[in-house]
């Protein structure tokens, strides 16, 4: 066994009930992608799956063109996201009063920004958390210059949800390279509630975003100093990038898979056998709330089919990267682990549309839903939900467990394995 799946913590074997998988001829690779067991979303889904998009588009090309001839600060605060900001000219940072300093030469008044810069500004609870930056614009005697920067800045906040995998890629790595992109990696990136974790867990995408080092804007106390930057980042909606808001018109969701596959991909005979071998299904097993208790058996699938994950904050995500983008089928409870479908192949079909669907769709894969029966959950959805949508959020959440009826999940996973095989 290869030890990229020594990360498993389980792996067995199903048969065929035909008896004779092995003589099976070869098939074509469809890569697959099959977002099931949608834990409870008979109850809760039109609450949770709800998130209101921006009425308006961020101006961010616009908004550097309007400073771009002078010294100044443009903030765009009409998206329902977040905020983003715009400076141009002397800019010089401050840790100590978390303030960025704009200098300008003339007799302007000084002026002054407030902004936290975290992609999920309706949510009031969350953002209580974020703290604020100053963006000052004055005149008078410049400070010297610790560190001087040749590129620009953008600097952002890795607080909030940071430490979900959804919500790092959602709220974070995505918005990060919508709003870096047109630098072409001549960027800093200054971080606020910096994590020294995250940076070892992303690094490998960061360096595809970014050739310089991170800045820990709390913790490096030294004044840095740029002749342009942005503080904000810009998100287009949930696990995507909307070409209509992009500089070049073009870029969309794929071109952040590819800098994925850049990042995670390594070509060695590892890579060639595994894409030779016939499909595969991962499946994410969760060992707390919405965790499956009852695993396919030898009726529901053929043959080494099987790869069961169980990863954890400790888990390099390039392992992971590697199973799932060799395999073929994608399979878990909806949670934030279904995240990972960034890291499949990008060889599918479209199929059905929710809220992981979407996004899935928009990188070419394929959507198989499964909803579960009340009889497959651990809860009675009739005496919960009468007790409000938080109540019903926090129990489905947090207390819910998954038991499959395999002989109703039996026909999902035959139909995603003939699509397989086409």
């Amino acid at each position: 066994m290869d030890e990229s799946m020594k990360m498993f913590p389980y792996a067995f074997g199903l048969n065929n009930s035909s008896g004779n998988s092995a003589k099976r001829p070869k098939p074509k690779l469809v890569y697959l992608l099959l977002f099931t067991l949608v834990s409870s979303c008979f109850v809760f889904a039109p609450h949770l799956f709800y998130f209101p998009y921006p009425s308006a588009l961020f101006l961010i090309d616009s908004s550097i063109k309007e400073i771009k001839t002078r010294k100044s600060i443009s903030c765009d605060r009409t998206g329902y996201r977040s905020d983003i900001c715009f400076m141009k000219g002397d800019i010089r940072t401050h840790s100590p009063s978390s303030s960025i300093f704009l200098y300008t030469s003339s007799d302007d008044h000084v002026s002054q920004e407030i902004i936290k810069p975290y992609t999920r500004k309706w949510e009031t609870s969350i953002m209580d958390t974020i703290g604020e930056l100053k963006l000052v614009k004055l005149s008078g005697d410049k400070h010297s210059c610790q560190v001087t920067h040749e590129v620009p800045a953008v600097l952002f906040s890795t607080g909030g949800y940071t430490g979900n995998l959804y919500h790092e890629f959602n709220d974070g790595l995505i918005p990060l390279f919508i709003t870096s992109k047109r630098y072409n990696r001549k960027v800093v990136f200054v971080i606020a509630e910096y994590h020294k974790w995250w940076e070892m867990k992303y690094g490998d995408v960061i360096s595809q975003l970014s050739d310089y080092p991170l800045i820990d804007f709390t913790k490096d106390k030294r004044t840095h100093c740029f002749k342009e930057a942005i503080v904000g980042l810009k998100i287009h909606g949930e696990l995507t990038v909307d070409p209509s808001q992009m500089q070049d018109d073009r870029t969309t969701i794929t071109e952040f898979k590819n800098l994925l596959d850049q990042a995670y991909r390594q070509e060695s005979t590892y890579w060639t056998l595994q894409r030779s071998v016939e499909p595969k299904l991962a499946l994410f097993s969760r060992t707390g709330s919405r965790a499956n208790k009852r695993r396919p058996d030898g009726e529901t699938g053929s043959e080494d089919w099987w790869r069961f994950l169980r990863p954890d904050k400790t888990t390099e995500l390039a392992k992971i990267y590697r199973v799932l983008n060799s395999s073929t089928v994608m399979v878990g409870v909806h949670g934030a682990a279904m995240t990972h479908f960034l890291f499949m192949n990008l060889e599918g079909q479209i199929g059905q549309q929710t809220y992981y669907g979407e996004p899935a769709k928009k990188l070419g894969l394929d959507y198989i839903g499964y909803k579960i029966l009340p009889r497959e959950s651990s809860l009675d959805p009739r005496s919960i939900t009468q007790k409000g949508w938080q109540f019903t959020k926090g129990i489905y959440l947090t207390k819910q467990q998954v038991r499959l009826d395999l002989r109703r999940f039996k026909k999902i996973l035959s139909d995603a394995y003939a699509k397989s095989n086409r």
